[in-house]
């Protein structure tokens, strides 16, 4: 089974492709949606023993947990220790049972896939992107942004540039669903020829 890793930086049509993907049949892992599922349950009682006053009700609250690390390395060093055996353990979760259900390919979103040394656990890595003016009306249209956060956000993450440099594969999100879906038809009938390079 080969594992292709999604990436692209905040905008890009990211979470559009992951889904075109599972259209397409492919099991989708979305890293996101893994962490929030943790953070409603088992790393709950952790994370309030490590960061009081960040739950409430029984899971985390992202905002209190955010102030808390945030600026704060050695605060999100020991967050990462709490949350990324649980993450490692879902995600084992998710490959043995696309394994067992003889999926030829599966795909792992992850957003900070290069920051994090991702690219290393993955046969091969796709990148979405789209032009920069595209990219900031989007992100300014979800009404949860403005331009200083979304500055912010950016300069945390690896350029698009770069990001497009170090894919095996890219999907441009410029001109609608059509090409993305063209686009991955492509690439799934050239994946099935790679051979396994995850270490």
């Amino acid at each position: 089974m080969l594992i292709l890793g999604l990436t692209g930086s905040i905008g890009m049509g990211k979470s559009t492709t992951a889904k075109l993907f599972a259209e397409a049949g492919v099991p989708v892992y979305d890293a996101d949606a893994a962490v929030h599922k943790i953070y409603e349950g088992e790393a709950a009682p952790a994370i309030e023993a490590a960061f009081p006053g960040t739950t409430v009700d029984g899971k985390v609250d992202r905002a209190r947990l955010s102030a808390q690390v945030v600026h704060n390395p050695a605060a999100m060093k020991q967050l990462e220790q709490i949350v990324h055996p649980m993450l490692g353990a879902s995600r084992k979760k998710f490959f043995d049972e696309a394994e067992a259900a003889g999926a030829p390919v599966v795909l792992v979103d992850v957003p900070l896939l290069f920051e994090t040394g991702g690219e290393k656990r993955v046969d091969a890595v796709v990148v979405v992107t789209t032009t920069p003016e595209m990219q900031r009306e989007r992100v300014l249209a979800r009404g949860t942004m403005d331009d200083a956060k979304l500055d912010a956000i950016l300069a945390r993450q690896l350029p698009d540039a770069e990001k497009r440099k170090r894919a095996d594969f890219v999907v441009d999100t410029s001109d609608g669903l059509d090409p993305v879906r063209t686009r991955i038809k492509d690439i799934l009938a050239e994946v099935v020829k790679m051979s396994q390079r995850r270490t």
